[in-house]
């Protein structure tokens, strides 16, 4: 779904994305966009602008987020470290400026359909207790969820695989760079905030006190870790 108010950018988006195999619904508003996704459901990824007429695209997102997971990346003239952040923490996985070539984002498309699939793969799943106190907190990489105790926690894909590659290495500090390179595939060659922007969502919704965060722990200057408990 590309979620776009300017005709030419969108037609020429939908254009590109369907030479490459693509099926496209267009949405022209954020209000088209949320209506769309009541009456059929998510699509597979968004690519949502952020200057859009009505709702802007930090609003549809954040709707967006509120009843759904899907992978959103937003496409927007805005360059401002303080706007992709701000993208990023309203529930965007990835950020793309303007004026931008097709390829970069159907290589950007790919990475999240890539990341998406290996978050869901078939089979017994094998789990990892992250936090064994009550209501333990508990990760299973292969069957592609999170809970804790009975509770299933709704991550974003960034969160979920951001989450995986922290538990891959427990005890281990990983630095701002080396997740970005593994998280985001190929990388993104943007700021190094953009990884904790996403630790600071995770940990909203996997510590027991966010403000006091126990399992994925900052290392000053370093980059972060995480701990079993």
């Amino acid at each position: 779904m590309i979620v776009e108010d300017d005709d030419r950018v969108r037609a020429a988006l939908r254009l590109a994305l369907e030479d490459e195999g693509y099926d496209v619904v267009e949405a022209p508003s954020g209000e088209d966009a949320l209506a769309a996704l009541a009456a059929t459901g998510p699509p597979e990824v968004m690519i949502v602008d952020l200057m859009l007429g009505g709702m802007d695209g930090f609003s549809c997102i954040r709707q967006v987020r509120q009843t759904s997971d899907v992978p959103i990346i937003v496409v927007s003239a805005r360059v401002d470290t303080h706007d992709v952040v701000a993208a990023l923490e309203a529930g965007a996985d990835d950020y793309v400026t303007k004026p931008f070539q097709i390829k970069e984002i159907t290589a950007r498309l790919r990475a999240l359909r890539r990341r998406a699939a290996g978050s869901g793969q078939v089979g017994a799943p094998h789990e990892k207790v992250l936090d064994s106190g009550p209501d333990p907190l508990v990760l299973s990489a292969e069957g592609g969820t999170v809970r804790r105790g009975q509770e299933q926690l709704h991550l974003t894909l960034t969160e979920f695989r951001l989450l995986c590659e922290l538990a891959e290495e427990p005890g281990r500090v990983l630095s701002r760079q080396t997740l970005l390179s593994r998280v985001w595939d190929r990388g993104f060659f943007g700021d190094e905030r953009i990884v904790d922007v996403h630790v600071r969502r995770l940990r909203t919704k996997i510590e027991r006190n966010p403000s006091a965060p126990r399992t994925v722990v900052t290392v000053r200057g370093l980059g972060y870790r995480l701990d079993v408990r």
